[in-house]
């Protein structure tokens, strides 16, 4: 189906992806390059850790609303796909470790793993598009969680 989308011959598509891992690469590289997960590096400049926190969130929030779509689905099939469960890794896992890192400095443990859960697409899609809360609302929400957790 791919080769006919593309007006190719299935050789040709085999020739350029001699297997479903290299298909799934190319893809998720194209996608990530025309819309780019957000940059961690310039939060660390934001020494107020609440701003820095609003800042990220906001970031990533509007990352999972720009892309609801696409992540939900392909979150999904990471979850029984061990391939797409590795494409994930590959291509989410150093930018959720930077967000860990810059956002969760100085935060205490408790703290720590309440942000894991406000940078889950999940926890986004239950309190924004599930929840009815705007961007800054569904943040906000988390910033004070977060810090309520001491």
């Amino acid at each position: 189906m791919i080769a006919e989308r593309a007006g190719v011959q299935r050789h040709t598509l085999y020739a350029h992806f001699p297997d479903e891992r290299s298909l799934l690469l190319a893809c998720s590289e194209l996608a990530m390059e025309r819309n780019p997960l957000p940059d961690a590096e310039p939060w660390r400049a934001i020494a107020d850790q609440h701003a820095r926190l609003r800042t990220g969130l906001l970031a990533i929030y509007g990352w999972y609303e720009r892309n609801a779509a696409l992540a939900a689905c392909v979150l999904r099939d990471a979850e029984f796909h061990a391939l797409t469960k590795e494409i994930v890794a590959i291509r989410w896992g150093p930018h959720m470790a930077a967000y860990q890192e810059v956002l969760g400095a100085k935060l205490s443990a408790k703290q720590r793993a309440l942000l894991r859960l406000a940078l889950s697409f999940f926890t986004w899609r239950t309190l924004a598009p599930e929840g009815g809360l705007k961007r800054a609302a569904a943040v906000e929400a988390m910033v004070q969680a977060i810090d309520s957790a001491k």
